[in-house]
């Protein structure tokens, strides 16, 4: 850890929970005396933030899923550059709300062929994955309920509907088998305190 950061970031259907978990995660970490950066995805950099109003306002058919790959990619290379490699090269521990395994379900199952999509510009233009991925499993109707509640101008892929929710749960499920060494999938339905205990062990212990 002195000579290289850890990059973990956190999945999940949307209003799982990942904000709070990501916050709490954070200030644990900083009590263990490490140096932590809390970023997001799409946007993190200046560059990203200004794409993520591009992806996550509108209408649901603003952009194809080719289209929204391209822009996610952008954003995220931008943001790997300015942001999130130099953090690691610091020796800091980056913690990312979604990263490249929500491009994989939230586009990459939208049609044949777009997950082949998604990897073969992973491969040339992200070459970068998590050491530690955590996954918040949760009741697609719950989540979404949550997400609803919010009321923000973000709300285009909520309006998808629960189906979308329901199928990206099963995929995140199907992706944590793909990438069992470093996807870790949590239970999100008990206490927002239980549940960071169990994220904070599970950290602690990677760490070490």
């Amino acid at each position: 850890m002195k000579e290289k950061g850890f990059f973990i970031s956190f999945e999940g259907i949307d209003g799982s929970g990942k904000s709070t978990q990501i916050q709490r995660l954070g200030k644990y970490l900083e009590t263990l005396g490490f140096d932590v950066i809390i970023t997001r995805e799409p946007g993190g950099s200046v560059g990203g933030e200004q794409i993520r109003n591009l992806l996550l306002q509108g209408a649901v058919d603003r952009w194809s899923p080719e289209t929204e790959i391209l822009l996610f990619t952008a954003s995220r290379r931008d943001h790997l550059e300015r942001i999130i490699l130099p953090a690691l090269e610091n020796g800091k521990i980056v913690i990312c709300d979604r990263f490249t395994d929500s491009t994989r379900m939230y586009q990459g199952m939208r049609g044949p062929s777009l997950r082949k999509f998604v990897e073969l510009l992973n491969e040339k233009v992200i070459k970068c994955n998590p050491d530690l991925t955590i996954i918040i499993d949760i009741n697609p109707e719950t989540g979404l309920k949550r997400a609803k509640s919010r009321k923000t101008a973000e709300e285009r892929f909520e309006n998808f509907g629960v189906d979308l929710q329901m199928k990206m749960r099963q995929g995140f499920i199907e992706l944590s088998k793909e990438f069992s060494n470093r996807i870790e999938v949590v239970n999100g339905q008990q206490s927002v305190d239980k549940l960071a205990q169990d994220i904070c062990t599970l950290v602690k212990a990677r760490l070490s």
